[in-house]
């Protein structure tokens, strides 16, 4: 069976982010011309995943919100003769079907996906965070990829990784590659956070993966660790302890991952997103360069 299910958290309270996450999701957050949510579900459906499952919370409406048809905004545009913009909301009649459920417990991203157990049942899916987007404007194809490696290979998992400079190997989870690290390879463990020194690989998870439904057992047994948090790298390592296949793919050099966890990644994004705006973006480099002489 093809994999056609995503599993998107985005219940996370976006502290680091205050005030601008207040009364907004911090996925809500534009960068660029979009919201980096938006980003994310036009990624995926561009990688044949066609159902969506968000893991919500408090204050999250707005997603739902932003992906309902807005039958009375449509109205109006052509009301008042603004009919071009009808095409920038042709994201509501994408072939995409959206589920909701709540994690009622902030207790980490482990759990946040367990909570999408009762509606994935026994199928295979995708994880992808909300507040993480791969390359520029939705075009990343590293999903499909990960998906065509877990159904040929029969893996347990498969996970999105990146590399990173040496010194940022301490705010990520590393691969400990079995082998040599090729575009497509088995892990050996995974390290939450390691110091550089103790780093194993600077392959960092890039907020995106491929599950069998086996990893719900994994979650469930999972012991809370800091902060009472059930951490996702925990499960992935109890399978690899078990002996499981878990595989990683190697994120290609347009597959950059922009994070909009905090302030400093969150500015970087939207920068880089505005200046390659079609319309925009050259007037705004030449804006850029004259303020900074």
């Amino acid at each position: 069976m093809s994999v056609e299910l995503a599993v998107i958290p985005v219940a996370g309270r976006g502290t680091r982010l205050l005030p601008l996450t207040k009364s907004q999701p911090k996925e809500m957050l534009p960068v660029g011309r979009k919201p980096v949510v938006q980003y994310v579900v036009e990624e995926l459906n561009a990688c044949g995943i066609n159902r969506m499952l968000f893991i919500t919370g408090p204050g999250k409406t707005a997603i739902e919100n932003h992906f309902d048809i807005d039958a009375e905004l449509i109205e109006n545009l052509r009301r008042t003769g603004k009919e071009e913009l009808l095409a920038e909301l042709a994201f509501e009649r994408a072939n995409v079907e959206y589920f909701y459920t709540r994690q009622r417990r902030q207790l980490g991203l482990g759990h946040a996906v367990l909570c999408a157990a009762p509606v994935v049942g026994k199928q295979s899916f995708v994880v992808a965070l909300g507040d993480s987007m791969l390359g520029m404007h939705a075009k990343a194809k590293v999903v499909a990829r990960m998906t065509q490696v877990f159904e040929e290979q029969n893996a347990d998992a498969v996970i999105a990784l990146e590399e990173v400079p040496k010194e940022e190997v301490v705010h990520y989870g590393i691969a400990k590659p079995m082998t040599k690290p090729a575009d497509v390879f088995q892990m050996a463990d995974m390290v939450e956070k390691p110091s550089v020194k103790e780093a194993p690989s600077r392959l960092a998870c890039a907020a995106r993966y491929v599950f069998k439904a086996d990893l719900f057992d994994y979650l469930k047994e999972t012991k809370p660790g800091k902060n009472g948090e059930i951490q996702l790298t925990d499960a992935i390592r109890a399978m690899i302890n078990d002996g499981r296949k878990v595989l990683g793919v190697r994120c290609r050099k347009n597959e950059k991952r922009f994070d909009i966890g905090n302030f400093h990644s969150y500015f970087k994004a939207f920068t880089e997103y505005a200046l390659a705006d079609p319309d925009y973006g050259a007037e705004l480099k030449e804006l850029l360069k004259s303020l900074v002489k």
